[in-house]
């Protein structure tokens, strides 16, 4: 239980706390900026996917559009279903849909099981995102969310820009991508990011940090489920009981 205070009390740490908040957003801005100043790599390797409508390229993925941001969500070729994680992410994409396209961005998930395995989990999940498949080709290892048998028994990993010891990665792992495509039809790598990097994408995060009891977890998302196995008894309670 936190302290109870006066009014006059609680707006004096109210202010405070604004103080700091407005240091976060100016930071952000700052990081935000930065991002935009990233150099840029060309893509020069051909990536071919799986898709409803039949092969696509990378460049194909873009409709049209000059910007793409992939997210590489965790569903491998042996996987029963996706990473309740990447679930959770995934529920907030299709809202922000319209609004990337209108502003000349495509968004994709991507995932290394075959299609047939990606789209039954969409259904049953009842997305409406684009979501291809790369089992036949190289994309996922090339962007570092992928590992095979091989490189799991090996000695170190590379994932979020670093080594790290295999016991720490999984054979997929979670991640996000940026690609901009100029008129010439040159594709470039602009932006990636791992692991907690792409957190901000979940608006339930952002709203339960502004909650009384905040995330209320034991660990990062250990509270998370498949929107579908909830249990109706704990929808009324607090995710800690």
């Amino acid at each position: 239980m936190n302290q109870i205070v006066s009014r006059e009390v609680w707006l004096e740490a109210r202010r405070k706390l604004l103080a700091r908040e407005k240091e976060a957003t100016h930071l952000r801005d700052s990081v935000n900026a930065e991002r935009l100043a990233l150099p840029w790599v060309k893509v020069d390797k051909t990536y071919v996917f799986d898709t409803p409508t039949g092969k696509k390229t990378l460049a194909d993925l873009f409709d049209g559009r000059s910007q793409l941001i992939v997210y590489h969500f965790m569903l491998g070729p042996d996987w029963e279903a996706g990473c309740p994680g990447c679930s959770f992410l995934a529920d907030h994409l299709d809202g922000a849909l319209p609004h990337l396209n209108h502003h000349d961005v495509s968004l994709v998930a991507v995932s290394r099981a075959p299609l047939e395995k990606v789209e039954a989990y969409k259904r049953r999940m009842g997305w409406k995102f684009p979501w291809v498949s790369s089992f036949a080709d190289d994309f996922n290892f090339d962007y570092h969310v992928s590992f095979s048998k091989e490189q799991l028994a090996g000695e170190t990993i590379f994932y979020n820009f670093t080594a790290i010891d295999p016991s720490e990665g999984h054979d997929e792992l979670p991640g996000l991508s940026a690609f901009y495509k100029d008129e010439a039809g040159n594709i470039f790598h602009t932006y990636s990011s791992y692991a907690r990097g792409p957190e901000e994408l979940v608006g339930t995060l952002m709203i339960l940090d502004r909650a009384p009891k905040g995330r209320n977890e034991a660990g990062t998302m250990s509270f998370v489920r498949r929107h579908d196995e909830y249990e109706e008894s704990l929808k009324a309670q607090s995710c800690c009981h």
